[in-house]
């Protein structure tokens, strides 16, 4: 298990990307003044990795959960943030055609650190709301920023002609007992 909690100094503003989505104005403001912390745990069942991400805001209310089984399959979500989704999940690598069909906002940067079972650098995840017209195509992995190592998403965000990038940056403890 382990736990990383959002370095806000560091990440993009979210705001415009929430609006985008169609988050009310009420929860954009208090996801915007909340630090995020992430418990991260992840197991191999029948060679496909499994990636729960359970995520608390500042005082303890708990936010969104996260259920990720890397196979590309595509899987419905419920979330009482973003509302009914459509996702798929897998392990990439820095090159091959899932990276060249990565927005180019998405390549740069990343530490060159072999995470996944064959050497993969990143995992890609999609996210699609029906509801509200959107597509969230997600990179994760490690950045290094003024010196800094960091576990990063970059997201880009479309609904209809409308694209938002986002980076976040998360403050990476680590393992923990």
């Amino acid at each position: 298990m382990a736990n990383t909690t959002q370095n806000k100094a560091s990440s993009d503003e979210t705001e415009s990307v929430l609006a985008l989505q169609g988050i009310g104005w009420l929860k954009r403001k208090a996801i915007g003044l909340a630090t995020i912390t992430l418990t991260i745990s992840e197991k191999v069942v029948d060679g496909v990795t499994h990636i729960d991400i359970s995520s608390t805001a500042t005082g303890g209310i708990q936010g969104t959960a996260e259920h990720r089984e890397l196979d590309w399959l595509e899987r419905p979500h419920e979330d009482h943030v973003f509302g009914s989704l459509t996702g798929q999940n897998k392990w990439i690598s820095n090159s091959g055609a899932d990276w060249d069909a990565l927005d180019d906002f998405q390549k740069e940067g990343w530490l060159d650190e072999k995470a996944g079972p064959n050497g993969e650098t990143h995992i890609l995840s999609s996210a699609t709301s029906k509801a509200n017209g959107w597509t969230a195509i997600q990179l994760w992995g490690f950045t290094e920023l003024n010196g800094i190592r960091y576990y990063t998403r970059k997201v880009v965000i479309t609904k209809g002609s409308e694209v938002l990038k986002v980076r976040l940056f998360y403050d990476f403890q680590g393992a923990s007992a």
